[in-house]
């Protein structure tokens, strides 16, 4: 079985990992039009850049100026596009009258690894999912300035922050403990939260009850994926490397054993598995390749060192 690569010609532009749910899809988008090809673990993956990489506009309208933008870039924006699209989201604190209502979470990406956060309530976990988030709690929910203020506060009482780099959850991604200790650290930061009430917890944001969700198994992390004929004999090692960007002919094609994030984790010839980063293949018109390649400049995954040039 092979993962769904759009062929390029058809001006379908990839508008990477999607969590709408809890499998992982490809999104594709063209004009105004929009595809999902739904992905597999054990199945295979494969594409071939083609051309050069073009900015996939803001807010679902395509870019007035067709920019190009370096491939390099996770946003896959144009400046212009970027602002437009900053300046409508929920991050950009513009939206003060928004009636939905919203959620305050508690993040686990790894030991020591944690954030807050706030999502709408309608979208469920999809964003933590879309964050790579291994472990999480629900901490409370209310108006969105109150769901903003408690975020406020958690950060300043606690030290936790609001953002946390794709790369250092990278790097422990590969170096996960057991469930038990992941579950603890999130139960010992919701204490220390839960703990604020009455001082700087805003009174519209009602608490809710600790419930750990471990998202391991959903991500495919830790353990041999399955195929329509059974357990696919695959590596589960730690991924030691990441794709640092595609170029106009460069190939990534693997086999997928795990997806956290916008990141899928890609077995390759030679044992070894290869992060992609989706966010970095936005924009881009993608022609439709099978095997075992990868010819993209990569880089270490926490070292820091670029392997150079086509492989």
């Amino acid at each position: 079985m092979t993962c769904a690569v759009r062929e390029s010609g058809g001006g379908w532009w990839c508008a990477g990992v999607r969590w709408p749910g809890e499998v992982p899809e490809l999104g594709w988008s063209r004009g105004g039009r929009r595809r999902v090809s739904v992905l597999a673990y054990g199945a295979g993956l494969g594409f071939r850049a083609v051309g050069e990489r073009h900015c996939v506009g803001a807010r679902g309208n395509v870019c007035p100026l067709g920019a190009a933008v370096p491939g390099r870039s996770t946003g896959g924006r144009c400046a212009e596009c970027a602002r437009l699209d900053r300046a409508h989201s929920v991050a950009a604190d513009t939206m003060a009258d928004d009636p939905r209502t919203y959620r305050v979470y508690l993040a686990w990406f790894g030991p020591g690894l944690v954030k807050v956060g706030i999502t709408g309530e309608e979208r469920g976990a999809a964003r933590l999912r879309e964050q790579g988030a291994v472990a999480f709690s629900w901490l409370g929910r209310g108006p969105l300035m109150a769901a903003r203020r408690t975020e406020e506060v958690l950060r300043a009482a606690l030290g936790v922050p609001d953002r946390i780099p794709y790369a250092r959850k990278r790097v422990e991604r590969g170096h996960l403990p057991g469930a038990d200790e992941r579950a603890a650290e999130v139960a010992e930061l919701y204490a220390r939260a839960a703990a604020l009430e009455g001082r700087g917890w805003p009174e519209s944001l009602e608490r809710l009850p600790l419930e750990v969700v471990d998202q391991v198994g959903i991500f495919g992390l830790g353990r041999a994926p399955e195929a329509e004929s059974g357990p696919v004999p695959l590596p589960v090692s730690a991924p030691v490397r990441a794709v640092r960007e595609l170029v106009d002919g460069g190939v990534v094609a693997g086999r997928l054993v795990a997806a956290a994030g916008p990141d899928l984790h890609l077995a390759v010839t030679g044992g070894g598995v290869v992060v992609l980063d989706t966010r970095l293949i936005t924009g881009w018109d993608l022609a439709a390749e099978s095997g075992s390649d990868v010819r993209v400049p990569l880089i270490d995954i926490g070292g820091g060192g670029v392997q150079g040039g086509l492989f």
